[in-house]
This record gives C-alpha cells, sequence and structure tokens, in this order.
C-alpha cells in the first residue's frame, strides 16, 4: 500500500485503538500490523504528537517483564477529534467510491 495513504491515515487508526481500550505503544503496533503493513517507527511520532494536542493522556502501569510501560488513553479532546476524522475518512472513501466505479482495468 501507498506510504501516503496510511501516513494520512494513521492518526485516525491510532486513535480508533485507543478509544476502545488504553494500550501501550508497542501493543498498538501490533494490532496495526495484522491489518496494514506499517514502519513501527511511524506511530511514536504520531502519539507524541496527540499528546501534545492533548488528544491523549498518558500514564505509566508496572510491567512483569522490565520497566512500567506507558500507557496511552483517549481525551475527551481526542474522542472529538476522532469524531471528527471519521466523518472525514467516511466522506472521502464515499467519494473515492463513486470516482472508482466502472473505472476497473482488466
Amino acid at each position: 500500500m501507498n506510504p501516503q495513504f496510511k501516513k494520512g491515515v494513521l492518526e485516525l487508526i491510532v486513535l480508533s485503538i485507543i478509544v476502545k481500550q488504553d494500550q501501550y505503544g508497542y501493543t498498538i503496533i501490533k494490532i496495526i500490523l495484522e491489518y496494514i503493513s506499517i514502519s513501527e517507527g511511524s506511530v511514536y511520532p504520531i502519539l507524541r504528537r496527540l499528546v501534545k494536542n492533548q488528544y491523549l493522556d498518558t500514564y505509566y502501569e508496572p510491567s512483569k517483564e522490565g520497566p512500567p510501560r506507558r500507557y496511552y488513553s483517549i481525551t475527551e479532546e481526542g474522542k472529538k477529534r476522532l469524531k471528527l476524522l471519521t466523518a472525514e475518512w467516511k466522506s472521502l472513501q464515499e467519494g473515492v467510491d463513486t470516482l472508482l466505479k466502472g473505472s476497473e482495468v482488466k
């Protein structure tokens, strides 16, 4: 898949994962990798930006396997952002689907 397509939707994907349940970075990456191929390093800058913009909060939880893990939780502003991005995605998807109808190359 084109990296630019993925880059544009990763914020939406990350928020949609965290709204369901608080997660730490590595689990977010694992969840995404089940469905699409991404560079693992592409998620952490998005997480930092979402925290900076107050769409996510963070907290630490002890880990049996090493140092405490940094978990991400969605804020009320993050939920509003997710709602906006979801609406934009659906609108874009509908437009692209309409434009692609009948254009399959054989």
